[in-house]
């Protein structure tokens, strides 16, 4: 197989390992003092939506402290929420498919991760957002749903 042919293939694969949102810390709040590491805690972030501009989405979730927490090994719990609002005008980067993961981050050393998943609504005109957390082994039901309403007048791009 010449490079040439594999390079496209490359391109798209880390361009699909890219499409993942990026979150900022906007603050936290400490749940448990901690005498030896950081304090548990709640973290609030922010992301926007990779493929739709104007929405960005506030995830508020658990950060466990302590001595695993402070060196990496701890798990943390299953409680988060999401909040997405338009902040802007809405665009659409391409057409979005029925159902995507938009933003993914490590809720533990080996297993667990956070995953807010970006749904279409289309006879409503609306995304709707679901976090929740998953495990290898066994995954957790506490999830958070929220809706973006788009305009009756922009019709959402399908693919």
């Amino acid at each position: 197989m010449r490079l040439s042919s594999v390079l496209p293939w490359v391109a798209a694969a880390l361009a699909a390992a890219c499409a993942c949102a990026r979150a900022e810390t906007v603050g936290s709040v400490d749940t448990v003092f901690k005498l030896l590491g950081p304090d548990h805690k709640i973290v609030v972030e922010v992301f926007d939506d990779p493929r739709v501009g104007g929405v960005s989405c506030y995830l508020s979730r658990a950060k466990t402290g302590g001595i695993k927490g402070a060196i990496g090994l701890a798990e943390d719990k299953s409680d988060s929420s999401v909040a997405c609002r338009q902040v802007g005008t809405i665009s659409f980067n391409g057409k979005l498919p029925q159902q995507e993961e938009v933003f993914t981050e490590r809720a533990s050393v080996f297993f667990k991760h956070v995953r807010v998943v970006r749904m279409v609504d289309a006879r409503r005109n609306a995304l709707v957002y679901l976090v929740y957390s998953d495990r290898v082994v066994e995954g957790s039901p506490k999830n958070s749903v929220t809706a973006v309403p788009v305009p009756a007048t922009q019709p959402i791009p399908l693919r």
